[in-house]
């Protein structure tokens, strides 16, 4: 965010839902210079301090989507708006979301009304390994590195359908399940020796080309990344866990449609799963056993879980609706509000900013109506860094983003 004068907010009346830690009615959550500084119900009010009035609604840390492609797959702008995927070799590790993605994308205004103030914005699933995702806010920069809070966090791979049907039709490698694994084995594989020689060559002092792509996997081997596995059916997952256990990196499961089938070897080895999108229809054979209920499934057998909305494949904005549902079909409601927030946050290393409402973290908080799992509640406050950038207007009966002209109006 650009400079500006230090500013304090306080909301204060609300029954406030840390996540990480018990309700608090009638509670105070104050944000100072953008962090959290204070929650709780015996909180004074800065003097000075901007005051929201929370009397009669709830205030929540802002939800963060754990898997997305807004900016990147841009709304209503055809293949223009389309940087999803860079499918003209099965290894793009080395591209970066953060270089495609525009945060005027529509998606972004969506996510605000949705309670959304941080999303995992990631390349597609066509490649076997399709490059690396970024975290990042969701409305408030002048530009996207404004609004990054880690410009790489994972690298995308997909098993299954996706690099079967994309190289299937143009008869190369990969066209089988088999040949996706060898694929990221293989690049792997040379990532591991590529480590290797990185470091006889520093020890020696000697030159060493640099390799984008093999950068990219090596730091995927230290565990500095995660590895982000597009995977639907029980069978690539079993090969995922396979891959993880051959090379050793912190292996997170994305969607996960068939996962309740083996939730109990996740659980042992406590692999997490971002899991969804649940507003879909069973579009190809891997979904054919798609089920909301599964989610409760692998909940109830100790799997840590966050929801997707796999934007645009399902509006952003109805990332807080999947989980109503979810509850609706055997989800705890702690459990369900733990996968919008710190789940994600904890799955890809964002605890220290965001997530819940903890002294410290950011000042993303949104104050809603009533309780966010209703479906008739509806976020009508919500801050960034302490920044209010959306607001809904019920007299108009309507919403209103804080846009940029006004953001950075000298």
């Amino acid at each position: 965010m650009p400079p500006t004068t230090p500013q304090v907010v306080a909301i204060v009346g609300g029954h406030v839902v840390p996540v990480s830690s018990a309700p608090v009615p009638g509670g105070t959550v104050v944000v100072t210079d953008g962090r959290i500084t204070a929650v709780g119900a015996d909180v004074a009010v800065p003097a000075g301090a901007r005051v929201i009035d929370a009397t009669g609604r709830w205030v929540l840390p802002g939800f963060v989507e754990a898997h997305g492609h807004v900016g990147l797959h841009e709304e209503g702008e055809g293949p223009a708006g389309d940087d999803t995927n860079e499918m003209v070799t099965p290894n793009t590790a080395g591209v970066r979301a953060v270089d495609a993605v525009n945060i005027e994308d529509e998606g972004f205004r969506d996510a605000l009304v949705g309670g959304i103030t941080s999303v995992v914005v990631k390349p597609g699933s066509g490649n076997p390994i399709g490059g690396q995702s970024v975290a990042m806010k969701t409305w408030g920069g002048r530009t996207v590195d404004e609004q990054v809070i880690s410009a790489s966090v994972s690298v995308k791979s997909a098993l299954g359908e996706n690099p079967k049907r994309v190289y299937g039709q143009r008869t190369q490698l990969p066209s089988t399940r088999l040949g996706t694994a060898f694929v990221i084995r293989e690049a792997l594989t040379k990532a591991r020796n590529y480590a290797t020689a990185r470091a006889a060559a520093s020890s020696k002092g000697e030159p060493f080309a640099t390799d984008l792509t093999l950068e990219t996997l090596a730091r995927v081997l230290d565990g500095e990344l995660v590895w982000d596995q597009h995977t639907h059916r029980h069978d690539d997952i079993a090969t995922a866990l396979r891959l993880a256990d051959e090379f050793g990196y912190r292996l997170v499961v994305n969607h996960g449609t068939e996962a309740h089938k083996i939730a109990d070897v996740l659980a042992e080895r406590d692999v997490p799963v971002v899991f969804g999108p649940l507003f879909t229809s069973r579009s190809k054979v891997e979904l054919r056993d798609r089920a909301i209920a599964n989610l409760a499934a692998l909940a109830a057998a100790g799997v840590r879980v966050a929801i997707t909305t796999d934007h645009p494949v399902v509006p952003i904005n109805f990332l807080v609706h999947q989980a109503t549902l979810a509850v609706k079909e055997g989800l705890p409601r702690q459990t369900a509000l733990e996968a919008l927030t710190v789940n994600p946050a904890e799955f890809f290393g964002l605890s220290e900013r965001v997530g819940a409402l903890e002294p410290g973290r950011d000042g993303d908080v949104v104050v809603w109506s009533g309780d966010p799992l209703d479906v008739h509640s509806r976020a009508e406050h919500v801050l960034i860094d302490g920044r209010t950038v959306y607001t809904w207007d019920a007299e108009a009966h309507r919403g209103r983003v804080v846009e940029r002209t006004e953001r950075f109006a000298s």
